[in-house]
């Protein structure tokens, strides 16, 4: 009987122990850096609570768990009709961090699935407001308008949208073929400008080397000229200055050497101009000179 009831009592304290472990658990929580807690009491929100060691009056608190990290949202390819009619698949990913937790959890139920609602309608009605060519040349500019078209309306959700990144866009196979075609042009015209620039730039190479060589020669060949009328120059002075100093007496002696060659030839007739005698008359006077020298000696 004993035994009974005190086995009875063992079993009430262990279930009021247990019990009152469950309510601490419960009513104690740890909050990191990067989490909030949305404590509602009796239903109605009275704030958000951490980091570090929060208390839940039991039974009348209740907690939502928010993250605070920046994560991301995959949103599958949507297929969007351009401003030319070119259908194109299009899929894009979006980041974003909560900045209000209570609104976070008051304003909206899933943040997830009401982003890629809103972000497949905005994309939708921002693809259909370009051209397929800027869409193919302008993601930043697109990634730039979803971004802020997404930002306008999760901000009354708690939420920041950091950053939208398109990763691929396809368009239709025949605008596929059709580009191919035109790189493969581009790429062909390309190639012949660039040959045509080498075969320019060789001629220029080219023309500028003979030009440079003509030059050259030219040059050379006044240097040479003008070395050579110098040349011609000095020889006429040196001849001049030598000129300067033959007398008349000296021009006798080569007119007398020149006689004695005519004389050693074979002719018997030689005629001499008048003025023959007038150029020996110097040679004549001092032939007298030297005459009237050696009789004064005598």
């Amino acid at each position: 009987m004993f035994g009974n009831a005190l086995l009875n009592t063992l079993c009430i304290a262990g279930f009021l122990l247990l019990f009152v472990g469950v309510i601490l658990f419960s009513a104690i929580k740890i909050v990191r850096e990067y989490q909030r807690l949305v404590v509602f009491r009796l239903g109605k929100s009275i704030g958000a609570r951490g980091p570090g060691l929060v208390f839940l009056i039991p039974f009348i608190e209740t907690a939502a768990w928010v993250d605070l990290r920046e994560l991301f949202l995959e949103v599958p390819a949507q297929t969007t009709i351009t401003k030319d009619n070119a259908s194109i698949s299009v899929d894009f990913l979006i980041y974003s961090k909560v900045v209000d937790p209570v609104a976070s959890v008051v304003a909206v139920q899933n943040f997830a699935g009401a982003s890629q609602g809103i972000a497949m309608t905005t994309l939708r009605a921002v693809i259909g407001d370009i051209l397929l060519d800027d869409v193919l040349a302008q993601r930043e500019r697109i990634n730039t308008i979803l971004r802020t078209k997404l930002d306008e309306v999760t901000e009354r959700w708690g939420m920041k949208v950091t950053a939208v990144e398109i990763r691929e866009i396809q368009p239709p196979r025949e605008v596929q073929e059709a580009m191919t075609r035109q790189m493969s042009a581009e790429r062909t015209r390309r190639a012949v400008i660039i040959e045509a620039e080498g075969k320019k730039s060789a001629a220029i190479t080219v023309a500028e080397g003979d030009k440079q060589s003509a030059i050259l020669r030219a040059e050379g060949e006044r240097q040479s000229r003008i070395l050579g009328a110098e040349g011609f120059a000095q020889a006429l002075e040196t001849v001049f200055g030598a000129a300067k100093g033959i007398d008349a007496k000296t021009m006798s002696l080569q007119y007398l050497e020149a006689l004695k060659a005519l004389g050693a030839g074979a002719a018997t007739k030689f005629i001499f101009p008048m003025e023959f005698t007038n150029l020996l008359k110097p040679f004549i006077g001092y032939a007298a000179e030297v005459s009237e020298g050696d009789a004064k000696k005598k």
